[in-house]
């Protein structure tokens, strides 16, 4: 897979919907825009809401993808979610964010998923 930094996270995008899918989940929504961030993924999951977001490297010169959701970025996600809430009011009875990583092996043709719950 080559391409630009976006192609390749919006083939991220996909192979992490594939995945969520493959377990269980019912996507809601896909790049919803609250305010200045975007949601990456919103998807049902039983009684939960779940907010994904997703990391999509080619290489680990700037790390797995978790390092990417640091502080910063964390607080923003809690406001994108919260005016998610508010404006959207979906009946569910808890709410959780998570993070999945993509590591696509463009040599190898393979993509590698990791799925951190709960990480707010």
């Amino acid at each position: 897979m080559g391409g630009t930094n976006q192609q390749i996270g919006q083939y991220g995008e996909k192979l992490a919907c594939d995945y969520l899918r493959r377990h269980g989940y019912k996507i809601l929504r896909t790049n919803y825009k609250a305010s200045h961030q975007e949601l990456d993924i919103i998807a049902e999951q039983g009684d939960f809401v779940v907010f994904v977001e997703v990391k999509t490297r080619t290489s680990f010169v700037y790390g797995d993808g978790t390092e990417a959701v640091e502080w910063k970025k964390q607080a923003s996600l809690r406001k994108a979610i919260t005016q998610y809430l508010i404006k959207e009011q979906p009946p569910c009875s808890d709410v959780r964010a998570d993070l999945i990583t993509v590591f696509i092996d463009k040599i190898r043709k393979t993509a590698r998923i990791k799925h951190y719950e709960d990480i707010l």
